[in-house]
């Protein structure tokens, strides 16, 4: 599966998004905001399940804020570092 699908399934599976597909989430939607109603504590499950599922660790907020934009920021941060 490509990283960028698998990081959807992740994200709707993680924060249990009731009634959200892969395909509602664009690339490049925002994660936070109202779109998915995402917050603080949701950016900490994700910063754990990125370092599960792909070994790669978010280190603080100056680097994860950049990071946890979008799928494509996350997917991008992700490859750049494996």
């Amino acid at each position: 599966m490509p990283i960028k699908e698998k990081l959807k399934h992740i994200i709707i599976e993680s924060l249990d998004l009731q009634g959200v597909t892969p395909d509602q989430i664009k690339n490049d939607d925002l994660l936070f905001g109202d779109k998915f109603g995402l917050d603080s504590i949701d950016a900490v499950e994700i910063v754990f399940q990125v370092e599960q599922h792909f070994g790669v660790k978010i280190r603080d907020m100056k680097e994860g804020r950049p990071a946890l934009q979008s799928i494509n920021a996350l997917a991008e941060f992700i490859e750049a570092r494996r």
